[in-house]
């Protein structure tokens, strides 16, 4: 077989499909020729007309010269092909490797990884071991309908969205048929979010319910010390997490956004305010950046009570016990808080207070570009999930612009013309 030099690579035509050529029987070494430098890849044959494809570690000899490490030459990328054959890492790509694969690339581009999470909790067990590409619409189609037994079809389709994500970059390591296409359409009719709107008056009951400590562990204890201890501890908690609820209600922010709060977010000049960090939602790399959000002087003074003299790079709100907030860590308590204040847990969720804050702003008059940007989301988002808000808001607006035109003078010089 002919080498492939560099000088007969480079009168190849530009293409996204590799060129390829065989090694061992099964087993062929692909060249993707670019404008720039063009990289190689392996392909293993799986039978039934599949192939698993896999890209080798650094790219051709087309400009540099080859140093087997992030610049391979023709020899080099043949040994790495067989060296990956060898080592069984061409194998058929399970669902469980299909997983990891997606949660190394999450954290990899610093996103979230509780897409991750939804993942691997929600996908049958019995999946784990089966090849991505045994997976048939039919099963994934019962399992999208089986997820929305048990949630909000919004729901079901924000999270399918990561399982499509997680199977394309399968697929784009295989030569593979997608059947989620199909077998995980988006649910229909489902564009409209239930979005828990409380009047003011009702988030200071929660946010007041979220500072009362709970005693029923102590009431339930005989040693007068023990119960003195417990009555302590869930009354620092109660100061704690009344503070993070109070942060959450004031500036409309997601938890994930609060919990990530340092002392250093704490101007100590300028108007009372809050440098809050933005949440890792969307596509491709996410970079944290900070917007300042207002809040009341009151709560700056409780705030920096609470950051005490840690460093500015700390996190600012803390549990009793020193450690920063995490997933979860509000859920159980958040419900008491609206079992307190007189509500239903199961329509009013932690999420209820962002809600509020942007439909508080919009009745306000606030403009949406402002909104979005105090809530770290577009204003495409606002209108699509607030839109009868800003109906109801602009026809106000309209309204009081109204010039009555039916009235006539009856004195002075204006008369109406008779036909």
């Amino acid at each position: 077989m002919r080498r492939w030099r560099a000088g007969r690579r480079a009168r190849l035509k530009v293409r996204g499909k590799p060129f390829y050529r065989t090694l061992d029987a099964g087993l062929h070494l692909g060249y993707r020729k670019s404008k720039g430098t063009g990289r190689w890849l392996v392909r293993l044959y799986l039978g039934e007309q599949k192939y698993r494809l896999a890209a080798l570690p650094g790219v051709a000899d087309d400009v540099q010269d080859a140093d087997g490490v992030g610049v391979l030459s023709y020899a080099q990328a043949q040994a790495k092909a067989r060296e990956l054959s060898k080592q069984g890492a061409l194998a058929p790509l399970t669902v469980e490797a299909a997983i990891a694969a997606y949660e190394a690339d999450v954290e990899a581009r610093g996103g979230d990884k509780q897409n991750g999470d939804f993942i691997r909790c929600n996908t049958p067990k019995d999946w784990l071991p089966r090849t991505v590409a045994s997976l048939t619409g039919a099963e994934l189609r019962a399992w999208r309908n089986k997820l929305r037994k048990s949630m909000a079809a919004s729901s079901v389709n924000r999270n399918l969205n990561a399982v499509r994500v997680m199977l394309n970059l399968a697929a784009s390591t295989h030569d593979l048929a997608r059947p989620w296409k199909t077998g995980l359409a988006s649910i229909p009719g489902a564009t409209k979010a239930n979005n828990v709107i409380l009047p003011d008056a009702t988030v200071r009951a929660i946010v007041a319910s979220a500072y009362l400590p709970t005693t029923k562990a102590a009431e339930r204890l005989r040693d007068e010390r023990a119960k003195r201890v417990t009555v302590l501890c869930a009354r620092d908690f109660a100061q704690a997490f009344g503070l993070f609820v109070e942060v959450l209600a004031t500036t409309g922010a997601r938890p994930i956004q609060v919990a990530r709060l340092t002392g250093g977010d704490l101007p100590e000049i300028g108007e009372p305010r809050l440098m809050m960090p933005s949440s890792k939602k969307g596509k491709g790399t996410k970079q944290i950046i900070r917007r300042p959000v207002p809040i009341p002087h009151d709560l700056m003074v409780r705030l920096r009570e609470a950051a005490g003299d840690r460093p500015k790079s700390a996190p600012l709100l803390l549990k009793p016990a020193g450690e920063p907030w995490r997933k979860g860590d509000h859920a159980r308590p958040f419900e008491r808080a609206v079992k307190a204040a007189g509500l239903d847990p199961d329509k009013v969720t932690i999420y209820a207070l962002r809600h509020s804050s942007i439909a508080r702003m919009l009745l306000k008059g606030v403009p949406v570009r402002v909104v979005a940007a105090l809530h770290d989301t577009s204003s495409a988002m606002i209108e699509r999930h607030y839109a009868d808000l800003i109906a109801d808001h602009s026809d106000a607006l309209a309204r009081a612009t109204l010039v009555d035109f039916s009235a006539v003078p009856e004195k002075g010089n204006v008369a109406r013309l008779r036909p």
